[in-house]
């Protein structure tokens, strides 16, 4: 090969691999991310759709869902809801045949939209008893549950029990706008 010939290569070739290098540096690889990025956007977008689409099939279950939340939460009155929850305390134990040793109710304003009432309830007596308790509390149509709940004995065969429960109840502060 002749020495300008050879020149005029390597000047092409170097041409050609810096030419390669930006491609790939400054045109290919933004490129392959921006792909990447976009397809991930339209994964994102295809789930909400689809939840979307099941929110609109469950329409009606929902608001009938939220119409039951509204309708069996606590009164926004604390007294009220007080009371009311005093009585449905009452009534369960009544009808699991527990004794209701105390009962502590606290308010907390967690939101301009709701409050909830905790209320501490020290219950005993048998196992099937407090069963039946805690079973009336989260099955009854009244908006509580129980958050946490510690069992002792009180005799040494473990017949007799106390139970200490930590009972919230949900009160709405304003009915729902539409």
């Amino acid at each position: 090969m002749k020495i300008q010939n050879r020149q005029q290569w390597l000047v092409i070739l170097t041409i050609g691999v810096a030419g390669l290098f930006v491609a790939v540096n400054f045109i290919l690889t933004p490129l392959a991310g921006f792909w990447s990025a976009r397809q991930a956007q339209i994964r994102e977008l295809r789930v909400r759709v689809t939840d979307g689409n099941q929110l609109v099939k469950r329409e009606s279950i929902v608001r009938n869902r939220w119409a039951d939340m509204r309708e069996n939460a606590l009164p926004a009155n604390t007294s009220l809801a007080e009371q009311q929850l005093f009585k449905a305390v009452d009534d369960w134990s009544r009808s699991s045949g527990v004794e209701v040793t105390s009962l502590m109710p606290q308010w907390k304003n967690d939101s301009a939209n709701y409050q909830t009432l905790t209320c501490r309830v020290e219950t005993s007596g048998d196992l099937g008893g407090l069963s039946k308790f805690l079973y009336d509390v989260e099955r009854g149509p009244m908006a509580v549950r129980v958050d946490s709940l510690e069992i002792t004995e009180r005799d040494k065969d473990g017949q007799q029990l106390t139970m200490s429960a930590e009972i919230n109840g949900l009160a709405l502060n304003q009915p729902d706008k539409k």
